[in-house]
């Protein structure tokens, strides 16, 4: 990697952690704490929270019949979904210590913390569980996949993608072939020792 682009590489990280700062001072302006993985609002947002709730009956019967219709589509997803985080675990468990690399831990990309979100009715809190695994599943598959390019062919597209992975820009040029010979065997252990940071 050329040293403009591990600069900017670099200045992203730091922005990205910027952001992860700011986002956690917005937390903290919510009067939330969370005590042994249980989130807890103050009393007051609390109170407040169950006000805002949209009671269950008014939210099914004010949707649109459209959205009652496609439901059952988006519902039905759970199968892949459920499919390929099974396939994708199998598949890290096999290979991953054939090949060196540390486990990514599922736990950290499934979170299901709506729930304790007082403003949601049963039903808005099944819609927020169900994008959350989805998402969730996504995010963990998607890890798994970069490690396993950037073991089997960390070289880049001749075409921009549209969103990369966050190791992407560390891989060979597409074309560079020394460039790939000579930084596989570095980018392989790279995955191996990068993981749990």
């Amino acid at each position: 990697m050329n040293a403009a682009i591990a600069d900017l590489v670099q200045k992203i990280r730091a922005l990205e952690e910027e952001l992860e700062v700011q986002m956690a001072l917005a937390r903290a302006d919510l009067h939330l704490h969370i005590e042994g993985g249980r989130i807890e609002f103050e009393q007051a947002v609390r109170l407040r929270h169950e006000q805002m709730k949209k009671r269950l009956s008014r939210y099914v019967l004010g949707a649109r019949p459209l959205i009652l219709i496609t439901a059952p589509v988006i519902y039905a997803m759970i199968v892949p979904f459920v499919l390929l985080d099974v396939f994708v675990s199998v598949y890290q468990a096999v290979c991953f210590p054939v090949y060196g690399i540390p486990k990514v831990r599922r736990r950290d990309y499934l979170i299901f913390d709506r729930r304790y979100l007082g403003y949601l009715n049963a039903l808005e809190k099944l819609n927020c569980a169900y994008c959350s695994y989805a998402n969730g599943v996504i995010a963990y598959v998607r890890e798994i996949s970069s490690l396993t390019e950037q073991y089997w062919c960390p070289i880049k597209h001749a075409r921009k993608l549209v969103a990369a992975h966050p190791r992407y820009s560390s891989f060979a040029n597409f074309g560079d072939a020394d460039g790939y010979q000579k930084e596989l065997e570095a980018m392989r252990e790279q995955v191996r020792k990068a993981r749990g940071k």
